[in-house]
């Protein structure tokens, strides 16, 4: 089965890549994308011997075109070249894994495909989940979530009509403890030392202010068709409950497993069968506590902003999505305090409400727009 990794040099690309390449008589990997990653894509391509390799955010170059050749691999230039890739004919499964809402166009493409798409990528449903949904439906492609928490939902759903409520856990983050004055001096490097999880920089900061979740909700209510009342987010410090599904007859089913990228991706990449993902095995008896609580919205004031977002509706959840990576992106800039994340995000919202969206032009348009607006917040707060 031929597989697309978009935005292998990432973490999620690496898992995958480490699980098909456990499974060679399953996967042949068809095709490695990156942004502007020369060199490591060029080190994966040395491995996997791809037909196809693309450098989104890289102008043509003859040089790299060459190099890339003597792996027998075509190399190809530009975003354009993700949506070709995403929709090739001769590719059959594709791994959505490019942070960001650069990662919608190409993940929509697949999806108007017929592909599986294996959905990393949560802001393709964030910023045009009706979209995607419906591109899916007409031409019967199979979305799997790979974040660990809709994996986790996903093996747990049965009967819609039974279930009551979703419930998606979350770590808490690196400041789930901390004094809440202290908040405002967090450093992007302490910002980004996650507990329980390895993941990129962005990521991780989405993690400590539990965008993350927020951003999860609104994917969770287009995957499961579940309106915000029925999703609930409950703080997990271990990171081993991964989600729950409650039934309308009072049972809760859950997915347990240590924190390993690499067991929703074996889940996804192998159903309906199961196949080994390298993951170790969970050591129960090993467990002293699982404990969960609910998330403080003073602490995470970013969780209440997503629910709002979608509650909104329209490009709303679009607003949000833009207004926090120009945020995160100013955090780890050091020119936006990390507590400042949340204002920006929140100003952007009010400064720009959700309005309908039919298609895909609309929807990239408010997302231009609200990153103008949030970039100028963050100057006014720097200020």
């Amino acid at each position: 089965m031929n597989l697309a990794v978009l935005g292998a040099t990432g973490s999620v690309g690496a898992s995958t890549l480490d699980v098909a390449a456990r499974h060679p008589d399953r996967y042949q990997v068809f095709a490695l994308t990156a942004n502007r990653s020369a060199d490591a894509l060029l080190k994966l391509c040395r491995i996997h011997k791809p037909r196809y390799a693309v450098l989104s955010g890289t102008q043509e170059n003859s040089g790299l075109r060459r190099e890339f050749s003597k792996e027998r691999t075509e190399l190809l230039f530009g975003a354009k070249a993700l949506d070709e890739i995403a929709a090739h004919a001769d590719c059959k499964v594709v791994m959505a894994a490019i942070v960001g809402a650069a990662g919608l166009p190409s993940t929509l493409a697949a999806a108007r495909a017929g592909k599986r798409v294996l959905l990393a990528n949560k802001e393709a449903l964030v910023m045009s989940g009706p979209l995607v949904i419906e591109a899916a439906k007409r031409s019967g492609a199979e979305l799997l979530p790979i974040d660990s928490e809709h994996n986790a939902v996903f093996q747990c759903f049965s009967d819609r009509m039974a279930v009551r409520k979703i419930v998606l856990t979350a770590s808490g983050g690196p400041f789930r403890t901390a004094p809440l004055e202290a908040l405002a001096a967090v450093t992007p490097d302490q910002a980004c030392a996650h507990p329980n999880w390895v993941m990129g920089r962005k990521i991780s900061v989405d993690s400590a202010t539990m965008m993350n979740k927020g951003l999860e909700v609104i994917e969770a209510r287009w995957l499961f068709d579940m309106p915000p009342e029925r999703i609930e987010v409950l703080i997990h410090p271990q990171s081993i409950v991964h989600s729950l599904v409650e039934y309308v007859d009072g049972s809760m089913i859950a997915q347990l497993s240590n924190p390993d990228m690499r067991v929703p991706i074996a889940h996804a990449l192998g159903f309906p069968a199961r196949i080994e993902s390298g993951a170790k095995s969970l050591d129960l008896a090993a467990l002293k506590n699982l404990n969960f609580e609910r998330p403080d919205e003073a602490r995470f004031p970013c969780l209440p902003l997503a629910y709002a977002a979608l509650r909104a509706g329209g490009t709303a959840a679009a607003v949000l999505n833009a207004a926090n990576e120009i945020a995160v992106e100013a955090f780890l800039g050091a020119r936006l305090r990390f507590t400042a994340i949340a204002h920006v995000i929140a100003d952007t919202l009010s400064a720009l409400p959700g309005r309908p969206a039919s298609g895909l032009e609309e929807i990239l348009a408010a997302d231009d727009h609200a990153r103008r607006f949030a970039a100028a917040r963050v100057l006014a707060q720097a200020a």
